[in-house]
């Protein structure tokens, strides 16, 4: 693979640097910015050669469909046609970590490269300030996977995009760790019942909660699909088996560590493990989620520098952000042959 740039420019979420990163943007350049859940490799949406280098960049085979980030919903709803329950769930959770799956718009400008040639669009409305403000300044939708190598941990801090994808972009604004720490929950209400495609910031609870009896949004009935399944059935990410994956194997539900093990721990540690991370000791769900990607990140190189062979993950409930945080566990301790682009 062609590298894009010898080292990216590093630029601080100040006017200027969100001013340099809207023009790099629209010059076609790629730019790695900090929403509310993780970092995400920007693109224009509506250039063609700038999705595709984006798809390069990452690894990233062209059937995985991108979500594209707008400043509101009025903006959102100009590419993608909201249904009156689509349209609850932007009142009630935009901005914030929830991606909407609608029928695509007549006469979109989204290069059909960024939807895989689909017929529906992924939306959603980033709860930061300043990606707001770089958003508008830019003026047209921008694709944003997570700003990592296809497969592998997504980001949190603009360090991690540095040390995994480098000179793979041209710039990172830099807006600080990621205050959730994993992906938005993806519904789809691109047809007449929704379905929660992928759990993430917001829970099915609160999902349903909200869709002021509009009908309810369901988990996904569809099966898992692994990276020889066949693409037609992908329309949204996070919709294979394997991803967010550390070098090291992951072991999950452990109730005994190895001694050579690393500890992924959650509350009171077990004994043992050369290495532990613990992503909450006082048991919080949403602290747990906040430091789900740095504690793998950490894990992974401390480990890898301690001769361990594997992380062993104690159980988390599996409620609320539990059920996010079990499905990147899930997908993260999967069979390595079968990553999922991410």
């Amino acid at each position: 693979m062609d590298h894009i740039s010898s080292c990216p420019e590093i630029l601080p979420a100040t006017m200027a640097g969100i001013a340099r990163a809207a023009w790099l943007l629209q010059q076609g350049k790629l730019v790695a910015f900090g929403t509310e859940t993780v970092y995400g490799l920007g693109a224009d949406a509506t250039q063609s050669l700038a999705v595709q280098r984006l798809y390069q960049a990452k690894g990233r085979p062209a059937y995985n469909p991108l979500i594209s980030h707008f400043p509101s919903a009025n903006v959102a709803f100009r590419y993608g046609k909201p249904s009156a329950l689509a349209k609850a769930l932007a009142d009630a959770f935009w901005p914030g970590p929830l991606t909407l799956i609608l029928p695509l718009q007549p006469n979109s400008p989204i290069s059909p490269l960024a939807l895989a040639h689909l017929a529906t669009i992924a939306v959603r409305v980033p709860d930061v300030e300043a990606i707001q403000t770089l958003l508008s300044l830019t003026d047209r939708p921008i694709v944003a996977p997570s700003a990592n190598p296809s497969g592998r941990i997504s980001p949190t801090t603009s360090a991690h995009v540095l040390n995994t994808l480098g000179d793979r972009v041209d710039a990172i604004l830099d807006t600080g760790p990621a205050r959730i720490g994993v992906e938005s929950s993806i519904v789809d209400v691109s047809s007449e019942q929704a379905y929660l495609l992928r759990p993430g910031g917001i829970s099915l609870e609160e999902l349903n909660a909200a869709s002021q009896g509009l009908g309810r949004i369901l988990p996904a009935q569809k099966p898992e699909q692994n990276a020889m399944s066949a693409p037609s059935s992908i329309i949204a990410p996070g919709q294979l088996t394997s991803h967010y994956a550390p070098t090291l194997p992951v072991r999950l539900n452990a109730t005994h560590i190895q001694p050579n093990e690393a500890q992924l721990a959650f509350g009171r540690p077990l004994p043992g493990g050369r290495v532990t991370y613990n992503l909450s000791p006082s048991g919080s769900l949403a602290e747990a989620a906040r430091n789900l990607f740095s504690a793998l990140h950490d894990l992974d190189k401390e480990g890898q520098s301690q001769n361990v062979n594997g992380i062993a993950v104690m159980p988390i409930p599996h409620t609320q952000l539990g059920l996010a945080i079990n499905d990147r566990l899930k997908r993260a301790a999967a069979p390595k042959e079968n990553h999922e682009p991410a």
